[in-house]
C-alpha cells in the first residue's frame, strides 16, 4: 500500500500544480488528471481531507442503506485511513457535469492550536469510505463559500494566514457537525432498526455463552457485526437513547446478572466468569457501579 506523506505529493500524483500553501490545500476535482496507477487501488494519506461532491446522478451507500441524492455530500478521511480510487467511476464524474472540491489540511498546522485536538473527536473523521453527510442546496453554498475563502488566503503566506485559515477550519468543522448530527434525527426509522439489531446481537452472545469463550464483547466487535464504525456506532445510540454503544453492552451484562442472581443456581464467581468477566472482582465493580448494591446483597433483597 503506497503512503502518500505531503500534500505536495498528492498534488503531483493528482496532475495538479504546486500546492499554493504545503500545509493546506484547496483542489477543484474537474482539475484532476487521473492516470492509471496501481496506488490508486490502495492507499493512505499523511493528512485530512475533506471533500465535497455534487450532481453526481449515482446512489451512495449510508452505512448499510442506499440513499439517491444529487445535491451536495461529504466525506471525510483521517491521516492513515486506507483510501481508493475508482479510475473508471471518477473519471466519468470528472468528465460529466459532476462538480467537487477537496480540502487538504495536515496535521503540522493545527500544531499548538486547539483543532488538533479538537479535530480528532469528530465523530464523522471515523467514518467508513461508503458513509457521508448529506446537505441541502443552501448548505452546499455556504461550504463551498468556506473552501473558497480558505482557498484565497493561501496566497498570503503570513502571520496572519494561519489563524485566519484555523478559524475558517473551526466554522467547517462546526458545520460538519451539524449535518452528522442531524442525519441520526431523519433516519430514525434505520436507527430503530439498529437498536433492534443491536439487542439481538447481544441476546444472542449471552444465550450462546459466547462470553466463556471470547470474553465481554467488545464496541469494536459489535461495530463490526453492525458493519459500522465504532464512532458512528457510539454517536447513534447517544442521539437516541442517551447511552453509548459500551453503557449499552453494560446494560445488557447486568440484566444477564440479575438473571442468573434471581435463578440461584450459580455463585457470584460463576455468574461473573459466565459473563465474561476474568475476574469476579470486576464484575462486583461494575454491578455495584450500575446498581448501587453488590451482587449478593442484591440476591439477598429477592429472597
Amino acid at each position: 500500500m503506497h503512503i502518500i506523506r505531503s500534500i505536495s505529493e498528492f498534488h503531483r500524483l493528482l496532475g495538479l500544480r504546486e500546492p499554493l500553501h504545503p500545509l493546506i490545500s484547496i483542489i477543484d476535482v474537474t482539475e484532476l488528471k487521473l492516470q492509471e496507477n496501481a496506488i490508486w487501488d490502495q492507499f493512505t494519506v499523511d493528512f485530512y481531507s475533506i471533500s465535497i461532491k455534487k450532481n453526481i446522478q449515482a446512489k451512495v451507500r449510508y452505512g448499510r442503506q442506499h440513499y439517491d441524492f444529487d445535491k451536495g455530500v461529504m466525506n471525510y478521511f483521517s491521516p492513515k485511513q486506507i483510501q481508493s480510487f475508482d479510475m473508471e467511476t471518477t473519471q466519468q464524474f470528472i468528465q460529466e457535469c459532476g462538480q467537487g472540491w477537496m480540502l487538504l489540511l495536515h496535521p503540522d498546522f493545527l500544531a499548538g492550536h486547539p483543532l488538533a485536538q479538537e479535530i480528532r473527536n469528530y465523530g464523522f473523521f471515523s467514518y467508513a469510505v461508503n458513509e457521508a453527510l448529506h446537505l441541502s442546496e443552501k448548505e452546499e453554498a455556504g461550504i463551498l463559500d468556506i473552501f473558497k475563502k480558505i482557498e484565497a488566503e493561501c496566497t498570503h503566506i503570513d502571520r496572519h494566514t494561519q489563524p485566519i485559515i484555523l478559524s475558517k477550519i473551526g466554522e467547517l468543522l462546526h458545520y460538519s457537525n451539524r449535518f452528522y448530527e442531524r442525519q441520526f434525527i431523519t433516519r430514525k426509522t434505520r436507527n430503530h432498526d439498529l437498536l433492534s439489531d443491536l439487542e439481538a446481537l447481544l441476546n444472542n452472545y449471552f444465550d450462546r455463552e459466547e462470553p466463556l469463550k471470547k470474553g465481554l464483547p467488545s464496541v469494536e466487535f459489535i461495530a463490526r457485526q453492525l458493519n459500522l464504525s465504532t464512532h458512528y456506532l457510539s454517536d447513534m445510540l447517544r442521539s437516541y437513547t442517551g447511552l453509548n454503544a459500551q453503557q449499552h453492552i453494560h446494560e445488557k451484562v447486568i440484566e444477564k446478572a440479575k438473571e442468573y442472581l434471581l435463578a440461584g443456581d450459580f455463585s457470584v464467581a460463576e455468574i461473573a466468569y459466565k459473563l465474561g468477566f476474568e475476574y469476579p472482582q470486576s464484575f462486583n465493580k461494575l454491578f455495584r457501579k450500575k446498581t448501587a448494591m453488590t451482587p449478593l446483597k442484591f440476591r439477598s433483597s429477592l429472597n
